[in-house]
């Protein structure tokens, strides 16, 4: 992008250089050019701008992180200065969870209004992310002032209410996520676990199939509906292998769903699966059985002394 900024400059003291030996008799010429060149070098870079800023924005949207980096890196090295690529440097940053960074670079595009709402709702999340819940709420509420379509900012406001325990809230600001065109899996996934917490499974499980069928690789919420089932007691379905995924792991998950629920035999049974299934050591189920087992045999009625009704 930057060899086409420097070829129009180029060209554009070409045509001011050109009629200057002509300027005692034509001297108006000279001046008409100017306006109409520098006319033409902000064209050219407004529209190579548009290209980075363009390429770089489907990089992020396809998690292509590295491409994203590259691209922002060759903009800002042809000194464009154009504020949007300083919002998307902010939304790399989040991206890869660098949270401090992310803070800075949204909180210098905040000062372009034109991009305040969504700035606002990056920085918001960044400071979620480092758990400054007051700054993250205050930078969220003022995303959702500008643009109730800010969906990101209401998703990331219902998890602080989560974190708050703050359920009415929550589900009201899920539900604003929601309205927004574009919202996707990750808002039914975290609603679903926000019902999860509340107690509220079957709830938490048909948000967890919506967000599958937004997204059938989303594999959080995969865990999550496995998880959500489990609690319920329908272990087999909580269970079932599925492609590639780690089994053991499901089978360990299930358990502690299952212990969670008091069926501390199913949770036995679970883990002692999700060991065998692993083949080798497994650290975690093992921790969980012990625990397991343990707490079965505090409930086991005390042995009855010989001699004694």
């Amino acid at each position: 992008m930057g060899r086409i900024t420097l070829l129009a400059a180029a060209s554009a003291l070409l045509l001011v250089a050109a009629p200057a030996e002509a300027r005692g008799l034509f001297g108006s010429r000279h001046e008409a050019a100017k306006p109409a060149a520098a006319a033409a070098v902000a064209a050219a870079d407004a529209a190579a701008a548009d290209a980075a800023v363009a390429a770089t924005q489907q990089a992020l949207d396809e998690q292509r992180y590295g491409d994203a980096g590259e691209l922002l890196d060759r903009a800002l090295a042809s000194g464009m200065t154009d504020p949007r690529l300083v919002l998307l440097t902010g939304e790399l940053y989040l991206a890869r969870d660098r949270y401090d960074e992310a803070v800075n670079s949204f909180t210098a595009a905040r000062a372009t209004p034109a991009l305040r709402a969504r700035a606002s709702a990056g920085l918001g999340i960044a400071q979620s992310g480092l758990g400054r819940s007051p700054e993250a709420m205050a930078a969220l509420r003022e995303a959702t002032t500008a643009d109730p379509m800010q969906w990101r900012a209401w998703n990331a406001l219902g998890v602080e209410y989560d974190r708050q325990k703050n359920w009415p809230q929550a589900e009201a600001a899920y539900a604003e996520a929601l309205k927004a065109p574009d919202a996707g899996a990750m808002v039914y996934n975290n609603r679903g676990y926000s019902r999860m917490l509340q107690g509220r499974y079957a709830d938490a499980s048909a948000d967890f199939v919506t967000a599958l069928d937004r997204d059938p690789g989303f594999a959080v919420a995969r865990t999550n509906l496995r998880l959500s089932l489990a609690v319920r007691g329908e272990y087999d379905r909580a269970t079932a292998a599925s492609g590639a995924e780690d089994h053991a792991a499901i089978l360990n998950n299930a358990g502690f769903a299952a212990m969670m629920r008091g069926d501390l035999t199913e949770a036995r049974d679970l883990f002692q699966q999700a060991i065998a299934e692993r083949g080798k050591f497994y650290g975690k189920a093992q921790e969980n059985l012990e625990l397991a087992q343990s707490m079965i045999a505090q409930k086991a009625p005390a042995a009855t002394p010989a001699g004694q009704p």
